[in-house]
């Protein structure tokens, strides 16, 4: 089947407005970006392909995916994310450019793109070469499908695509001032625009076995755009240009590729290189000799804003996107929450890097609200998503300000830090929100940041002459530190026979206020995220998590406190399960925030999974106890993916590799999260230092 002679493309798509849009995997394998302020493309990768792409903010995707379609001899369709077998691999370690294999499954051929940004300019590169093993007259055919859901959303996208007058071949789309240009090294034999479902080339090849339509226009809708390759050379260069308009990003895609491949991905690997130069020397503290560390960090720098620096995202992605509604702007994990932001500027702290954390810090000052509170999540430029409150996401700030501030890194924090201190003792003790961001009452993981936050604020606050906020605040924290066992700890539990004391994961109602006609153990609490008649099915003293430990960690109790060590073996009872990497823990027993037993996307209800972070966190107590931490680092070492990418959860139960679920590997379920890479990496540096990284010994 020979490919077809160039044709110009004409004329308006039909079928509009095409499907509702959706977004893609969140089992990311790769992230990466240029090293510098000036390159603002953020990209990531997801099952062998190139899916969103962030410009020009790290909270605003405006790709879903970029994949390629061979049509073999015989006319069938192989899909890259779908039929071929690929392999990914980081080109240098610390690195995160990528290089990636595709292999077709009856070994007929291969293709391999090696992909980064260019530090000079808004672009994304491919390096790709296509290589034919079988022999045939009959040569394959390669397209290239790119699916623009640009500022964040999947509609009233518009796309096109000509043939310049210099005989160079331009593929672009646009929605409300930002533009993409897609073109290549070699121009491409054939283009179209359509709508998803209707016209698009998908439909096209699938259905015509070959690409008849060349549409030069669709939109405004959900579109996407296809192109033939040239494959008879043997090596070229797609680039992925963004800009203000058409033509600014044709000419930032022009100036890439000017320069050869080699020298754009030399440039970038040099910037890496430099950063992960400063940084320290972590690896003897490793089981892998450093190659997760390297890449952790690299991970982590990545999740960081370019126009506001400090501004750190949770995730480069959407959680199960392909369920989310991208038909409006979807905030998903790539938005700043505090608690993040402090944990990622924790864990770069702890590698060396001194100037992102201080970022954070004044990233964080001008984002305070004027009640001295932060929002739950919001968007960089600071406009809130989620209205909620969490206790912890105030006090988190002050306890990164009284850090930097003891290592010379910032000047007098004051200021902002009394704001915040005085709307946790005016909101607190009892938080809006648990850190799962489900219910009221006390928790012992907010008190323990808290407590801990105030007693920060009254050292940093108690130099300002004419002011009392010192003594109060640690006064307060002083009571409440007094009070968490009498609000938290229960004596009638149910969960593990014979052990009925433990912490509480939350309490609604203290025990002294319980009264003689309400029982503790009758006062219920509502697990979120499970079918209605599930969600008051639990006592609230039958519900225990692991926040408890942060009473260790932070230095408020001691790792042999009774109520610590009668609270262990309750936890593992119900949450810890064994993995082929080694332990893991579920947040709380009776979670419901994960994939459904099929693996069929969480979507409003699922199953609760277990979290590689907790493995860390339990790690973190382990070196307070003078535990044995290498259990906890071998295990997230082996949770992380083939890109090195640690998820928020991991699929605990038989495989389901048709939906790319895998028993107690990073491959599994959720989305990976920059926070399990930041508590990794001072899991490292806590090793070292023989003592948790996070605790402040000045204020305990």
């Amino acid at each position: 089947m020979m490919a077809t002679a160039r044709s110009t493309p004409q004329g308006h798509a039909p079928g509009a407005p095409g499907l509702p849009p959706n977004w893609a995997s969140a089992r990311k394998t790769g992230v990466g970006t240029a090293r510098n302020n000036h390159s603002r493309v953020w990209f990531t990768l997801a099952d062998g392909i190139v899916t969103e792409c962030y410009y020009p903010r790290v909270d605003t995707p405006d790709l879903r995916d970029l994949q390629f379609l061979v049509l073999d001899p015989q006319g069938k369709v192989l899909e890259e994310r779908r039929d071929l077998r690929t392999r990914l691999h980081w080109i240098e370690e610390g690195v995160p450019a990528y290089r990636i294999v595709s292999d077709d499954p009856e070994g007929r051929f291969s293709l391999i793109k090696e992909i980064c940004t260019d530090p000079e300019g808004d672009t994304l590169l491919i390096r790709l070469r296509f290589t034919q093993r079988s022999e045939s007259n009959d040569p394959y055919r390669l397209f290239l499908l790119v699916a623009p859901q640009i500022g964040n959303h999947g509609m009233s996208n518009r796309a096109s695509c000509e043939y310049a007058p210099d005989g160079r071949s331009w593929c672009a789309a646009c929605r409300e001032g930002i533009h993409i240009a897609v073109t290549g090294s070699v121009p491409f034999q054939r283009m179209s625009a359509g709508y998803v479902g209707a016209s698009d080339g998908w439909q096209d090849l699938h259905h015509h076995r070959d690409m008849r339509w060349t549409f030069a226009k669709a939109g405004p809708g959900h579109v996407a755009l296809m192109a033939e390759m040239d494959i008879a050379e043997p090596e070229q260069t797609l680039v992925l240009a963004f800009g203000t308009s058409q033509k600014g990003a044709r000419e930032q895609g022009l100036r890439s590729l000017q320069r050869s491949f080699p020298e754009v991905l030399s440039e970038y690997c040099r910037e890496w290189l430099a950063y992960q130069t400063g940084l320290h020397d972590l690896s003897h503290a490793s089981h892998d000799g450093g190659r997760l560390y390297r890449r952790s960090a690299a991970i982590l720098r990545c999740h960081f804003d370019k126009e506001e620096p400090g501004a750190g995202v949770a995730s480069l992605s959407l959680p199960w996107g392909e369920q989310s509604d991208a038909t409006s702007a979807q905030g998903g994990y790539h938005l700043v929450w505090p608690r993040d932001l402090y944990h990622l500027s924790m864990g770069l702290l702890a590698a060396g890097d001194r100037e992102t954390p201080v970022q954070s810090w004044h990233y964080l000052q001008r984002r305070q609200n004027a009640d001295g509170s932060w929002s739950q999540n919001f968007w960089v430029d600071g406009t809130p998503y989620w209205q909620g409150l969490q206790l912890d996401e105030v006090a988190y700030p002050i306890l990164l300000a009284w850090r930097l501030f003891q290592e010379g890194l910032i000047p007098d924090p004051s200021d902002t830090v009394h704001r915040a201190a005085d709307f946790l003792v005016s909101q607190g003790p009892v938080t809006p929100q648990d850190r799962w961001e489900e219910n009221r009452g006390y928790s012992p993981q907010t008190l323990a940041v808290v407590v801990t936050a105030l007693r920060a604020a009254s050292q940093l606050c108690d130099s300002k002459k004419g002011k009392a906020w010192g003594c109060n605040y640690h006064q307060v924290a002083d009571s409440w530190d007094q009070h968490i066992e009498e609000w938290t700890f229960t004596h009638c539990g149910q969960l593990l026979p014979g052990r009925p004391d433990h912490y509480e994961r939350i309490a609604q109602i203290p025990v002294i206020d319980t009264g003689e006609h309400l029982p503790e153990c009758r006062i219920f609490l509502p697990i979120r995220n499970l079918p209605a008649e599930s969600m008051l099915s639990r006592s609230q003293c039958c519900v225990v998590d692991g926040g408890f430990l942060s009473l260790v960690r932070l230095g408020l109790r001691r790792p042999d406190d009774p109520h610590i060590l009668k609270t262990l073996p309750v936890w593992d009872a119900v949450c810890r399960k064994e993995t082929d990497c080694g332990p893991c823990w579920y947040r709380y027993n009776g979670d419901g925030y994960g994939e459904h037993e099929d693996g069929d996307p969480f979507n409003g209800t699922g199953k609760g999974r277990l979290w590689p972070i907790l493995t860390g966190e339990r790690g973190h107590y382990a070196i307070a106890a003078g535990e044995d931490v290498s259990p906890y680092i071998r295990a997230l070492e082996c949770f992380a993916n083939e890109g090195g990418c640690l998820p928020e959860q991991i699929w605990d139960q038989a495989a389901i590799p048709a939906k790319g679920l895998y028993p107690g590997r990073g491959t599994g379920s959720a989305t990976p999260l920059a926070w399990a890479h930041a508590e990794y990496i001072r899991l490292l540096r806590s090793r070292k230092d023989g003592a948790p990284f996070d605790r402040p010994t000045q204020l305990t």
